[in-house]
């Protein structure tokens, strides 16, 4: 007899900072793709870059369903997302930022918030730079997810006391 591997459950939050509006729909397929449950986004204008929309929700799934949904929407034209998981047995806290001029970035958060950087990176980070103290700062800058954080920043606050709604995938 074999033993049954426990379900690992988590949640976290999708922020759809902005996107022009014609991808609105294809966002939500890609999301209830990933989640197999109908998701209803509460699409709302971006102040931040008129023209365009934002939207956020809270969704509980199976550990790593975080990594599904920053994946689902990679590589669309003007779309700006960040996908956060909380920790969960096993796993660690998550989250994925993307920005159509950077591209995705992956970094491990702390209970706190924090941004997690493993020390082998850090190491490499040392070695490369050479004492190079602009480059190691540089590496850092990339490793931290800072330059994603400085273009996110506007449309964080933009989207700041907007209802958050939560999905819950049904098994």
């Amino acid at each position: 007899m074999s033993a049954v591997t426990p379900r690992i459950v988590t949640r976290g939050v999708v922020f759809i900072h902005s996107t022009p509006t014609a991808l609105c729909p294809h966002i939500t397929w890609a999301l209830e793709g990933v989640l197999d449950t109908r998701v209803s986004l509460d699409w709302v204008p971006q102040p931040a870059q008129p023209g365009t929309m934002r939207a956020e929700f809270s969704w509980t799934g199976d550990a790593g369903t975080g990594a599904y949904l920053a994946s689902a929407m990679r590589g669309w034209d003007g779309l700006r997302y960040e996908v956060v998981e909380e920790a969960s047995r096993g796993c660690d806290a998550a989250r994925w930022t993307h920005t159509p001029e950077l591209g995705i970035h992956h970094s491990r958060l702390s209970a706190n918030g924090d941004v997690v950087v493993n020390e082998d990176r850090i190491r490499s980070i040392v070695e490369e730079s050479s004492g190079n103290m602009a480059v190691l700062t540089a590496e850092l800058d990339r490793a931290l997810g800072s330059a994603w954080d400085a273009e996110l920043e506007d449309f964080r606050h933009a989207g700041e006391g907007a209802p958050v709604k939560w999905l819950h995938k049904v098994s």
